[in-house]
């Protein structure tokens, strides 16, 4: 049973792959990430003399673009999580991206196995989208996660806005002239929007539809009764900011308690395989003895189904919803 350091190299091409993704990233787009965070893509977007409309019919175009494309093989993997992520890349980019990573690959491949042409275009195509998948996955967690603890600031700002008179149109577009990106953007789209005559209330649900965030939801709710039965919106939102506030600290504190049980049973997942690997790399012949016998397959699947299940059970109980 002669495997050798071949795993090693999968692992080392695979890896190759997502870092070949980040590089050309920071290549394309690194000029613009070392911009100063507290002026806002949509700030910069005006400051350089596009008007409002410009602007807004942009990045609407740009909010729609990755679900707009779910029908392209492949990129129904990516819309959702590329449209959170709100990545700079168009699809037809993202694509070009998959297809530059998954050549490399299959260049790293053939120059480190000796894996068959079947075997080695399956394993690229897999690294290419699986590099991407896991990149834009990991974009899509950080900005959702930003946008979730500038809420309760941006919702506290309005409340200030609207307790000294403004009107909540004028409030939102505090929160989109005053508060960094990612959530600077996001309202100040809405804001746009109203000022063309959407309502607040339909934009904000919008969003919240969109980033697929329950927080958002609760102010496009709480918007929206009061637009219809009216009250006093400042102390609606006021109220609002402080139940957002305690989820967050609810949500870290749960996340802080059940994180000794998640790392326990990705670690035990992922033991038996890794003793496997070593057990291949250093002891080629380990299982010679036993490998034609009858159970060894089956087994080899019931352990295989065993381990997956743990990771299914261990993530069920881990995860509770606040």
């Amino acid at each position: 049973m002669q495997i050798g350091i071949e795993p090693l190299i999968y692992a080392a091409v695979f890896g190759g792959t997502f870092l070949l993704i980040q590089g050309i990233y920071f290549v394309a787009f690194g000029k613009t990430i070392t911009l100063d965070r507290r002026v806002n893509r949509r700030l910069q977007m005006l400051e350089k003399g596009s008007n409002r409309e410009e602007v807004l019919e942009q990045l609407r175009k740009e909010m729609s673009q990755h679900l707009n494309s779910q029908k392209i093989p492949l990129y129904s993997l990516l819309a959702e999580k590329a449209q959170k992520a709100a990545v700079p890349f168009s699809p037809q980019q993202l694509i070009l991206l998959i297809i530059v990573a998954a050549i490399a690959a299959f260049v790293g491949l053939t120059i480190g196995t000796s894996a068959g042409l079947p075997l080695r275009i399956a394993l690229s195509v897999l690294a290419g989208v699986g590099g991407v998948y896991t990149w834009v996955n990991g974009k899509a967690k950080k900005r959702l996660a930003a946008i979730e603890e500038q809420l309760p600031d941006a919702v506290d700002l309005m409340v200030r806005s609207l307790r000294v008179g403004h009107p909540f149109s004028s409030a939102i577009q505090m929160v989109a002239q005053e508060v960094e990106d990612p959530i600077a953007t996001e309202f100040g789209i809405i804001a746009d929007e109203s000022t063309y005559g959407r309502e607040v209330g339909d934009a904000l649900k919008e969003m919240a539809e969109r980033l697929d965030m329950q927080d958002m939801r609760f102010l496009a709710v709480a918007v929206t009764i009061q637009q219809q039965s009216g009250g006093n919106l400042a102390e609606i939102l006021a109220g609002l900011s402080k139940v957002i506030r305690s989820r967050f600290r609810l949500f870290r504190r749960v996340k802080a308690i059940t994180a000794e049980a998640q790392w326990s049973g990705k670690f035990l997942s992922a033991f038996p395989l890794v003793c496997l690997l070593v057990i291949m790399i250093f002891s080629p012949n380990y299982y010679d003895e036993v490998i034609d016998h009858p159970w060894f397959i089956p087994l080899c699947f019931f352990v295989g189904i065993m381990l997956t299940l743990n990771i299914i059970v261990m993530r069920v109980l881990t995860n509770i919803k606040v």
